[in-house]
């Protein structure tokens, strides 16, 4: 049966510090799933769409659990490449104190070589397995090194010809790229590519120059862009066309813990939205409440929501949704 959604990029394994604290004074680090467009692929399948992931993991035991994960979670792994003699891609996670926002450091390229997630080439790829699907969900991590980056163009340009919408959430993380000068770069060459884009404020200053929601909006337009989201953390989420029609909702409140995959969740949850064929608010609201519901717990997909979990918490603000 075709998938309603593809995830293609990193997957990754995020050793979460166990309490909050600089990566110094942190005890000891949980090991989670991570890596952005495998979270948002999770938190489809949760909310009962049909995901599949396109990605490499290496020949070692994490790879081996990243697979059983994304198994265990209803994704079709049957397009993930084990990459012999090579590592899976391992982060380390920490959080500060009074705010619970947090701070990366990778082991992959450009720091050390030879990790699965940047080696994944177009003859690892099925391109009928993505011509078959509705949407393509890109991250912009992935294309910090090739030869993932030319892989991934190459996929997008055949899922864009073959009537496939292009979903791209920049995943913006300075500490993968070899220079400023060719993240704009190629970040401008997929957003052409894209039909629909997701931006946090720091990705919309970085990439279109701006905080201000709106004006980041009508500047990934002029892209030709289609659908434009951008996330403000506690302050809620603006969701725009380009037709037009526009929406800025708050955020939910909720006991904020971890907000690693935060934004990974929120994109679960509009694809859903526009799988299903939501109105604006529906699928802002949806967003808005799955990035809500993953920051209470540590871990990218570890609070992501089954259908009647969050059917319960929008139930208990008093919002009624069929999903």
């Amino acid at each position: 049966m075709p998938l309603d959604v593809v995830g293609i990029g990193e997957v990754l394994i995020d050793f979460v510090g166990a309490e909050p604290g600089s990566y110094v004074d942190v005890p000891a680090f949980q090991k989670c799933f991570g890596g952005a467009p495998m979270n948002t692929m999770v938190g489809v399948a949760r909310l009962g769409c049909r995901a599949g992931a396109i990605t490499a993991v290496g020949d070692d035991p994490f790879g081996k659990f990243l697979i059983r994960e994304l198994e265990r979670n209803g994704v079709d792994a049957s397009q993930v490449k084990v990459k012999r003699g090579m590592r899976t891609t391992i982060t380390f996670v920490a959080n500060e104190p009074e705010t619970g926002e947090r701070s990366f450091i990778f082991y992959r390229r450009p720091w050390i070589s030879g990790t699965a997630d940047s080696s994944l080439t177009i003859e690892d790829v099925d391109l009928d397995y993505v011509a078959d699907s509705r949407i393509l969900h890109v991250s912009g991590f992935a294309l910090s090194q090739n030869p993932s980056r030319r892989t991934i163009l190459k996929v997008v340009e055949h899922a864009r010809s073959s009537g496939v919408q292009v979903s791209f959430d920049p995943t913006l993380r300075l500490d993968v790229w070899n220079s400023e000068r060719t993240i704009r770069r190629v970040y401008a060459k997929i957003l052409r590519m894209s039909n629909i884009a997701t931006f946090s404020l720091e990705e919309a200053e970085f990439v279109l120059g701006t905080r201000d929601p709106e004006v980041a909006a009508r500047r990934a337009f002029r892209y030709g862009v289609e659908i434009v989201g951008i996330k403000m953390g506690a302050e809620g989420a603006l969701l725009q066309r380009r037709t037009g029609e526009k929406l800025t909702l708050p955020a939910f409140k909720v006991n904020a813990i971890d907000t690693t995959g935060a934004g990974d969740g929120w994109n679960a949850g509009l694809l859903t939205g526009l799988i299903h064929g939501w109105d604006l608010d529906t699928c802002l609201l949806v967003a808005n409440a799955v990035g809500a519901l993953v920051v209470t717990r540590h871990g990218a997909i570890t609070a992501l929501p089954y259908k009647d979990e969050l059917k319960g918490f929008l139930k208990s603000h008093g919002i009624k949704v069929d999903l």
